[in-house]
């Protein structure tokens, strides 16, 4: 049995494109109930929970859960963009590890609206100054460019000019995602596409084109997190989180206006590494990976930025398929943020069911054989970035 916290039970409904969904209490409440019933506890033994949701009122997490149970726990509402799923995971986690309870719930939703994030201005001081500032510096006036689509192609733009990087690299990771996303009822987007297809559609910036961008998404995902006595007290062999770590930019993301960096490279790299330390496991032993492909721009550079690939060898890890079934890792079987969709608050909590099912030997037509260690790396601008590590619990 492990001796760290372990997941017991994940909940996840099918992520759906705006104005096809549930509102976003109903989702959640919905994927909460699942969680609970696949760890085979009531909702009266959870004894805290965290709420993750970015765009939504204070105190959604209530008006989600309180149809489960009004048992008076606290209930902590979560918001740090797109990983805010995680960082609500990050927090049960905690509050298992450190002992204050040993049954918490992580819960992630999101109902969003069609059309690219908005950021426009509500009369309040902006956030990411600083990565503005190197974004204005890096890549000049855009005004009619979505603005994370001038971060991530931005990036990829630079990568591309530095290693020789051709458009056909990225666009393969897009075919990939949709090949995924076939196995998996949960993702929104199934229809398979060529490269031809992906290079075709509307150019974004940088090597970006629209089939090479993560769609708006309502969605919900939860994880229930029980301590190691608990598990053994109940007979619940769940998944273990051998290591978990969450970083914020460093000096480093805005020195010489490097777009690689502003968009979390040097966050992503941290993260891991410690995470790796922690569980002391090396990148070598992982066997399926759910990364944050919200650009498949910043899936390349995830490669590297995990261990994965030596940096600059990322377009020969592509195109030796070694991303895929067959290859030396499975990035993203459920097809990613690029193919089942990124609702903002469910996504680290989709990711985190998706490697539990893997560990469980559960996937179904997308099962990685003999998974065992899962990597899940979920990242935000602004900054935040997540990275656990998750092995399979020997009966």
């Amino acid at each position: 049995m492990a001796s760290n916290p372990l997941i017991a039970g994940v909940g996840m409904i099918p992520f759906a494109k705006p104005g096809r969904s549930d509102s976003y209490d109903r989702m959640g409440c919905e994927a909460a109930r699942r969680a609970l019933a696949d760890a085979g506890i009531p909702y009266s033994a959870v004894q805290q929970a965290y709420v993750g949701y970015v765009l939504g009122s204070s105190t959604s997490g209530q008006q989600a859960l309180y149809p489960l149970g009004l048992t008076g726990i606290p209930i902590i509402n979560v918001n740090n963009t797109c990983a805010t799923g995680s960082t609500a995971l990050y927090l049960a986690r905690q509050a298992v590890e450190s002992g204050q309870v040993e049954v918490a719930l992580a819960l992630g939703f999101e109902e969003m609206r069609p059309g690219a994030l908005g950021g426009g201005p509500d009369g309040r001081k902006p956030v990411m100054e600083m990565h503005a500032r190197v974004l204005h510096e890096a890549v000049g006036e855009q005004p009619d460019v979505m603005i994370t689509g001038q971060y991530f192609g931005g990036a990829g733009r630079e990568y591309a000019d530095r290693y020789g990087t051709r458009p056909e690299t990225f666009a393969k990771i897009a075919v990939k995602a949709r090949r995924h996303a076939l196995r998996n009822p949960h993702a929104v987007f199934r229809e398979p596409v060529s490269i031809e297809q992906v290079l075709a559609s509307p150019s974004i910036f940088g090597p970006l084109t629209r089939l090479q961008c993560c769609p708006p998404t309502c969605g919900a995902a939860a994880a229930i997190v029980v301590s190691p006595e608990f598990a053994r007290r109940h007979s619940i062999s769940g998944v273990e989180i051998a290591a978990q770590v969450m970083t914020t930019d460093d000096a480093a993301a805005f020195a010489n206006n490097s777009m690689i960096r502003v968009i979390g490279y040097d966050m992503a790299r941290n993260a891991a590494s410690e995470a790796y330390r922690r569980a002391g496991i090396g990148p070598e032993e992982i066997d399926v990976v759910e990364l944050h492909d919200c650009f498949t721009t910043n899936e390349l550079l995830s490669y590297e930025a995990l261990g994965l690939t030596p940096e600059g060898t990322a377009e020969r890890f592509v195109e030796d398929n070694d991303n895929t079934y067959g290859g030396r890792y499975v990035v993203n079987p459920s097809g990613g943020l690029l193919s089942k969709g990124h609702p903002l608050g469910a996504t680290g909590l989709a990711q985190c069911a998706e490697l539990v099912w893997q560990l469980r030997g559960q996937a179904e037509d997308r099962q990685v054989e003999g998974a065992r260690i899962g990597l899940q790396h979920n990242l935000g601008l602004g900054g935040a970035c997540v990275v656990t590590l998750y092995r399979r619990v020997a009966a």
